[in-house]
């Protein structure tokens, strides 16, 4: 008879394979080396999670923030620019980092051919996108293509972050995050 799953077990178990995909990358990860980064077996990692990509997929799920609200109250140029502002300029350190750091190892291996990671990078981007066009047509029900719009943001900042991760130009990356991020919720010209 199989062993019942601990939950609790289960939940510490995904955010350590986070903390080992931020400190050893994604690139070739294999079980038997979180097994034993997370103390466990790679027997005990299948127990919970039935396959390396499950597991992996079950980690950022719990990594995901709620971006349809952090923009679901937006109807103004000053708070969206607020928020952005504060949500995807450079924060160098703690959980937001470690979870940046994860979604972009997790982008580049989405665009394999046959990624597993595919469906969640897809989700993700749409996500994102989505809320921010409903926030752009909200501010500016007049604004032309207000999800191009939102599409040039976001993957604006996405390459800014990657920038950043690369290079490590804090000063340099997070004057154009501000820049685009101004640019983008500008008002229209007259």
């Amino acid at each position: 008879m199989p062993r019942p799953l601990d939950h609790a077990r289960r939940a510490d178990l995904l955010s350590g394979v986070i903390s080992y995909i931020a400190e050893y990358g994604l690139m070739e990860l294999s079980l038997r080396p979180v097994a034993a980064y997370l103390g466990t077996s790679s027997r005990m990692l299948i127990h919970y999670f039935g396959t390396k990509e499950a597991m992996l997929v079950a980690a950022l799920e719990t990594q995901r923030p709620d971006i349809s609200a952090l923009f679901a109250d937006v109807d103004d140029r000053e708070t969206l620019r607020a928020r952005l502002t504060r949500a995807f300029t450079l924060n160098t350190t703690g959980e937001a980092a470690t979870s940046l750091r994860v979604l972009l190892q997790v982008l580049g291996a989405a665009c394999v051919p046959d990624s597993p990671f595919r469906p969640y990078a897809d989700s993700a981007v749409r996500t994102v996108v989505t809320s921010l066009t409903e926030a752009l047509t909200r501010i500016d029900p007049t604004l032309d293509d207000p999800e191009s719009a939102a599409t040039l943001l976001v993957s604006g900042i996405r390459g800014l972050i990657q920038d950043w991760w690369i290079t490590g130009d804090t000063a340099r990356v997070d004057r154009a995050t501000r820049r685009l991020i101004d640019t983008a919720v500008a008002p229209p010209a007259t």
